[in-house]
């Protein structure tokens, strides 16, 4: 097994002693531009990674991001945040950072968790995923002065212009704007969309998506059911049953895609065309097309929003941001 890289293999490799090999990692402001970069170079090229207990205890940081671990609820698109959190994970390594999962079934005690693992020392930074209107968590971490960004917008007026609240998210108006050109060049002009109940942030933003892409003039038809498969089957055997003209289906989720479709085969459609939003498995392996949210687009902006374009442990801080948000355009995946 090859030898890792030390200190004095990164400083010989630099052209620099040791003790500024050391300022690089600990204290980078002290030293002169080219050096710092001549040295993170060299700690790239080796790749080379301090030692996290080591550094622990020399710069009091723990350099580890903490997340919730979201309570398990089974349905269909669960998987997003799973692979969000895979993504986090893998970007954070690659920038000498570590994540922490940490346990919490609603906001005041993830809140208490994340007092103990920053009073601790365990952990410097936050990713708040689930992020709606008034959320006491966000509030709580910008009265600390902790660094934190949310997968998820504020849902305020302040969405996309607040630079003290760091956000990233999925364009989900750009997503069911995609599924909806899609559907009135294939399938005719009675495109309906079948989402949640109004009020929450993201089902209004698909929503939306979906209404500036249908052409003036017409009455639209909006179908409204929970995030549930039995309920998205009830909604649209309904519709079907009273004659509703549709020639296709956007719908805010694939499990509401999925009910869509159990409904529209019950009815003698199966044919319908029908677009979800996750690309979750189950929508593919039932063939229905799907927006794909990127998770792993939003786990590298969750990073750069909090550490910067190029910042890593070498910097021995969360680095100033360059922008407040990063929205990520999904993509449509037809099937």
């Amino acid at each position: 097994m090859a030898k890792a890289p030390t200190v004095e293999d990164v400083a010989r490799a630099a052209g620099v002693s040791r003790q500024t090999v050391s300022n690089v990692l600990n204290a980078p402001e002290i030293v002169r531009p080219a050096t710092r970069e001549r040295v993170q170079r060299a700690i790239a090229d080796l790749g080379y990674r301090p030692h996290a207990a080591a550094r622990q205890l020399r710069t009091r940081r723990s350099s580890t991001i903490g997340i919730r671990l979201n309570p398990y609820a089974g349905g269909i698109s669960g998987t997003v945040l799973d692979r969000f959190v895979h993504a986090l994970t893998e970007h954070a390594d690659a920038r000498g950072m570590r994540v922490q999962l940490y346990a919490a079934r609603e906001a005041q005690q993830e809140i208490e968790r994340m007092r103990d693992l920053l009073d601790g020392g365990e952990i410097d930074a936050v990713v708040v995923t689930g992020t709606f209107r008034d959320d006491p968590r966000t509030t709580w971490l910008a009265r600390r002065g902790t660094p934190f960004v949310s997968f998820g917008r504020p849902w305020g007026a302040d969405d996309l212009d607040d630079p003290a609240h760091l956000w990233v998210d999925v364009d989900g108006a750009a997503g069911t704007r995609q599924a909806t050109h899609w559907a009135l060049a294939h399938a005719g002009p009675d495109v309906a969309f079948l989402g949640w109940p109004e009020g929450s942030g993201t089902g209004d933003d698909r929503e939306r998506g979906w209404r500036e892409a249908m052409p003036a003039g017409r009455a639209p038809v909006r179908l409204t059911a929970e995030e549930s498969v039995a309920e998205a089957r009830r909604a649209v055997a309904e519709a079907l049953a009273a004659g509703m003209t549709l020639d296709a289906l956007v719908c805010a989720s694939d499990a509401l895609a999925i009910g869509a479709h159990l409904a529209a085969t019950a009815a003698g459609r199966p044919d319908l065309p029908l677009v979800g939003f996750d690309n979750t498995p189950t929508a593919e392996a039932l063939e229905i097309s799907s927006v794909e949210q990127l998770p792993e687009a939003v786990a590298a902006g969750a990073l750069e929003l909090l550490m910067g374009p190029t910042g890593s442990v070498v910097t021995s801080r969360v680095a100033e941001p360059g922008a407040a948000h990063v929205l990520v355009e999904p993509r449509l995946i037809v099937r």
